[in-house]
């Protein structure tokens, strides 16, 4: 690193896990920081970029500080210390590595779309923006279905990559995105940017339009039926259906992810489930057709 400015990729990730922590750090010097190769991005895409990583941490940090809540979970705390195979120090970790590759990308792509002008795009009419939420949200669907799937069927992936996320059998909020990091980078850093590409959102929509998919990705994780929750109203994605995936008996159902169920349904990966109440409180997601 020559002058404070990253010039390999090991230098590149270690800025951005530390201006995960440091955001007003980043805005502070990124007119230093990317001078010498890019006019570095506009003020929407810094937000585009940190605004989804703060919501992940501040939402998952609010199942937090709400503690056990015993009557709504869906598996007791004596399930999670002993089905979970990984420590919530390295989850976090994890998460943090992720989220480093995540800014690198994200990074690059706003400034590539820019074409490094610094100059904010005007907003389309409300109706337009809308649409862009809607087929935005289809295109991550079916690109999570297929790699998801993708990564179940293949034995090597499965067992190089993907189980890493299913060492939480019983899943929590901050764990949402504990994933390998080629597995981050195929599924949502890719799957995130297609999204952003194929719909021609400007980097403004893009804020709201990720930071929605992250609270969506955290609340599917969270671990809870929390009564009232309007994601469980409007989606039966929801953290009772990925639950049953994330199941040692669930593997071959529930791929879709993190908004609809419609690929499920389509091609006969849908495993419906009853919410049962148990004895010593709380719920349990039992699925409803016989598992193969």
């Amino acid at each position: 690193m020559v002058s404070g400015i990253p010039n390999s990729t090991g230098d590149l990730l270690a800025f951005s896990l530390y201006f995960i922590l440091n955001p007003a750090s980043l805005i502070k010097r990124s007119s230093i920081l990317f001078r010498p190769v890019m006019a570095f991005p506009s003020s929407d895409e810094l937000l585009g970029t940190f605004v989804p990583i703060a919501i992940y941490w501040i939402y998952s940090g609010i199942y937090v500080m709400l503690g056990d809540l015993n009557q709504y979970r869906l598996h007791t705390k004596a399930e999670e210390e002993t089905k979970n195979v990984v420590s919530k120090g390295t989850v976090v970790k994890g998460v943090l590595v992720q989220q480093a590759f995540q800014i690198a990308v994200s990074l690059l792509l706003f400034t590539f779309m820019s074409g490094g002008s610094g100059v904010d795009l005007p907003q389309p009419a409300l109706p337009v923006i809308i649409l862009q939420f809607i087929v935005a949200m289809v295109v991550v669907d079916t690109w999570q279905y297929f790699m998801h799937r993708f990564m179940h069927i293949n034995k090597f992936l499965y067992k190089h990559i993907h189980s890493k996320h299913h060492s939480l059998v019983v899943p929590y909020a901050f764990g949402a995105l504990y994933n390998h990091p080629l597995e981050g980078l195929i599924l949502d850093t890719i799957g995130g940017a297609l999204s952003f590409l194929i719909t021609g959102m400007t980097p403004r929509t893009a804020i709201f339009f990720f930071s929605f998919a992250t609270i969506k990705t955290v609340d599917d994780h969270c671990g809870l039926w929390l009564p009232g929750n309007l994601l469980h109203v409007f989606f039966n994605n929801n953290s009772a259906y990925h639950d049953i995936h994330h199941q040692l008996y669930g593997t071959k159902y529930n791929f879709s992810q993190p908004f609809f169920i419609t690929w499920d349904k389509i091609l006969g990966t849908h495993m419906p489930y009853s919410l049962e109440k148990r004895k010593e409180g709380g719920f349990e997601a039992r699925p409803i057709k016989k598992i193969d």
